[in-house]
């Protein structure tokens, strides 16, 4: 199923918790993968410790959790470029595992 909202804003949690689940790696494997119009940014806690790292992408509200480095190229091809989720990667909590 093809998002009828194209994302242009993913934010990659750095506080403390998501911090030590390996972040900031997450952070520069999108850095590494830039997507035209599609900003990618660090926040601060979005709630969700102890899942992570988590990433948002904003407009849309899909969260993805436990996001490893390796994976991103996953998500920028088939989400950001692609605009179809990454259904094995989506966070359970808000996004059903249909």
């Amino acid at each position: 199923m093809t998002d009828s909202v194209s994302p242009n804003c993913v934010r990659v949690c750095l506080n403390r918790t998501c911090r030590k689940q390996g972040a900031l790696k997450v952070l520069e494997a999108f850095d590494a993968s830039p997507v035209l119009g599609v900003t990618v940014t660090g926040s601060g806690c979005l709630g969700q410790c102890g899942d992570g790292p988590m990433v948002l992408v904003l407009p849309e509200k899909v969260w993805y959790s436990g996001v490893r480095p390796s994976e991103v190229a996953l998500v920028v091809e088939q989400h950001l470029r692609g605009g179809k989720r990454v259904t094995q990667m989506l966070y359970h909590r808000f996004h059903s595992q249909e």
